[in-house]
């Protein structure tokens, strides 16, 4: 059944989880989760309500209104949104499509709730994939002399599709803040987690070079630092001295689709609550 979805920050005190309940009662929902989180260091405190909203006593649009004297007592930055309001994602790639792939069939299965309203490259390599599940395919080529042009066209793209979310499904560019800027917080983008060690090309090589007991995946929202905003999603694997560069890149590819798949879902079930350079996300 469709819920609402609250998720706020603001300063810790007490009444915060009374108020917040208080008001779903008031208003004919039902709670069905509840997660809270409260950073002792810089005594912000976190929540996220989900409530049922097939008996609301007031209509859904007046929802946000009537939560919003709540929020201005308690000093609240906060969102709502309803699960079945499915969202609109754009996929981003270069060469590398193994998180593609990996996206797309999960999509197909149910497990991603949205609409993948695009696959964008800057090379032709995987219109066969967009095709096969009958997604829109577009190339834009780049080069650093084209580079501006490219990214105005992406830019009227993901307009042209109401995009709401952009996942960098290893997008081999940097984007620009004509991208960044209208889509803050809403690009997902994933690398291998050893920066800044081993930066730059063939960074499994050089892992492997320097002999590495580690690997992992980090996903995180794109900003205009690169490589360096909000962490959403990591993990790790061990590997040995009998792996080859070869194992290390498999095993790398692995932790990218898993890792990149849950920040996506994480997102699109609005579980991350982003402050500062760090991100709170619920289970």
């Amino acid at each position: 059944m469709p819920t609402a979805r609250l998720l706020l920050s603001c300063p810790d005190r007490t009444g915060l989880v009374a108020s917040v309940a208080d008001f779903v009662w008031r208003v004919g929902g039902n709670i069905t989760h509840a997660d809270q989180h409260t950073d002792e260091q810089a005594g912000v405190f976190f929540q996220r309500v989900e409530f049922l909203v097939s008996d609301l006593t007031v209509g859904r649009g007046q929802l946000a209104q009537r939560f919003a004297p709540v929020a201005a007592e308690f000093g609240m930055e906060w969102r709502l949104s309803f699960s079945d309001e499915t969202r609109r994602v754009a996929i981003l790639v270069s060469r590398q499509g193994h998180c593609l792939y990996d996206l797309l069939a999960r999509w197909r299965a149910g497990e991603l709730p949205c609409d993948i309203a695009a696959v964008i490259s800057n090379w032709p390599d995987h219109s066969a994939a967009a095709e096969h599940f009958e997604v829109p395919f577009h190339e834009l080529p780049v080069t650093p002399e084209t580079r501006d042009a490219q990214e105005s066209r992406l830019a009227d793209l993901l307009g042209r599709y109401r995009v709401d979310l952009v996942v960098l499904a290893r997008y081999m560019q940097i984007l620009g803040r004509r991208i960044i800027d209208p889509y803050r917080y809403r690009v997902i983008n994933i690398h291998h987690s050893f920066l800044p060690a081993f930066a730059g090309g063939r960074p499994y090589a050089q892992a492997h070079a320097r002999g590495v007991k580690l690997i992992g995946a980090t996903a995180h929202y794109a900003t205009e630092d690169l490589d360096e905003g909000p962490i959403i999603a990591q993990e790790v694997a061990r590997v040995t001295h009998r792996d080859s560069v070869d194992d290390l890149a498999r095993t790398g590819r692995d932790l990218e689709t898993t890792v990149l798949a849950r920040a996506v879902r994480a997102h699109l079930t609005d579980r991350i609550l982003v402050y500062g350079r760090k991100t709170v996300v619920f289970d």
